[in-house]
């Protein structure tokens, strides 16, 4: 079988992380071009992973004849747009998360998508691809929670990322908190409980750092839901974790609960000494989802290689993002929001 031509747009800290599992951990396809307008990205893509052809611009990477996929990884706001030129030009899709910003460029994206079903689309909701959240779907799926009364989702980074957060803020449109952190969380109630969330509110609060209410961002959001059948969703975000990265899942249902990884070890290290009993934490989100995110990019190239389609499509990033700037708007307006009206 003929390997995969894959062309990268976005070299950051994600893009990296994709890029780097595409040219060393991914059978069956080959990274063979990179976009970005940092020339320090493109010499790493052609020095450090090998990469065969580099472009400033996008159109003209999708243009070539050489790829078979696009990666994109590049900032939210420039998703939708990627994805339809993509498209057009005939090629594979994997876009990282959010689909977009606005749900009128969603919807449009999604229905240029639904032009071409013999195209793969993918989006990166890597906790899908998961081992720990793929055996509790198992569960859940087998009933052997009975039926979903409540999920509540933590999902909280590392104080040591605040800094330039707060720097930057205000300075690029990740679509705020509920868009840039939630959404993941947010898909992950869809994903149990196969049912739409009906009413959200939403509320804030910047403690240890007040400057943040100047640029209309958040340091820590908290969301409650009702579903379309009453079930309960609560769900935490936040920026400024102390001890590291924290992602915790649990589920309650009428025959039990199970919770995912409510204490995010690094590995099964226990120190101790005069400090007391410690266990190592995950610090950012490349070393908890490593394997996630090689799985998911796994499973993009067997759909494209098969023929078929990944579970996760278009109409989860729009449903998701509906949900997610309903929690936004729910928090700046301090009013519940309902989404079957709004």
């Amino acid at each position: 079988m003929e390997k995969v031509r894959v062309g990268i747009v976005g070299l950051g800290r994600l893009g990296k992380i994709h890029a780097k599992n595409l040219s060393e951990a991914i059978q069956g396809c080959e990274l063979v071009a990179a976009c970005s307008v940092v020339p320090a990205e493109l010499t790493y893509a052609v020095e450090e992973l090998g990469v065969q052809e580099t472009f400033t611009d996008y159109q003209k990477m999708v243009e070539s004849p050489f790829i078979d996929a696009v990666f994109i990884v590049s900032p939210s706001g420039f998703h939708c747009e990627q994805i339809q030129v993509a498209m057009a030009h005939g090629k594979h899709v994997f876009s990282e998360k959010p689909i977009g910003l606005s749900i009128a460029d969603i919807q449009q994206t999604v229905n240029v998508i639904a032009e071409h079903p013999s195209q793969v689309f993918m989006l990166g909701f890597m906790r899908r691809y998961d081992e720990s959240y793929q055996y509790a779907k198992k569960l859940v799926e087998a009933g052997e929670l009975g039926e979903i009364t409540l999920v509540r989702c933590y999902g909280i980074d590392p104080s040591s990322g605040m800094e330039s957060f707060v720097k930057f803020a205000g300075a690029s449109d990740s679509g705020g908190l509920f868009v840039d952190m939630s959404i993941h969380d947010i898909d992950l109630i869809r994903w149990f409980t196969k049912k739409e969330v009906s009413k959200v509110w939403a509320i804030g609060k910047n403690a240890a750092y007040p400057e943040l209410d100047k640029v209309g961002e958040l340091e820590t959001g908290a969301a409650m839901m009702q579903l379309e059948d009453n079930t309960m969703a609560l769900l935490v975000a936040g920026r400024n974790c102390q001890h590291g990265y924290h992602v915790e899942t649990e589920l309650i249902g009428t025959k039990g609960m199970l919770r995912i990884a409510a204490a995010p070890e690094k590995n099964l290290v226990t120190v101790m000494n005069q400090e007391g009993v410690v266990r190592p934490c995950s610090q950012n989100f490349p070393e908890r989802f490593r394997e996630a995110f090689i799985n998911e990019a796994r499973e993009f190239i067997q759909c494209i290689q098969e023929k078929r389609q990944p579970e996760v499509n278009a109409f989860d990033g729009l449903q998701s993002t509906r949900i997610a700037l309903a929690c936004k708007k729910s928090c700046e307006t301090n009013q519940l929001v309902d989404i079957l009206k709004d």
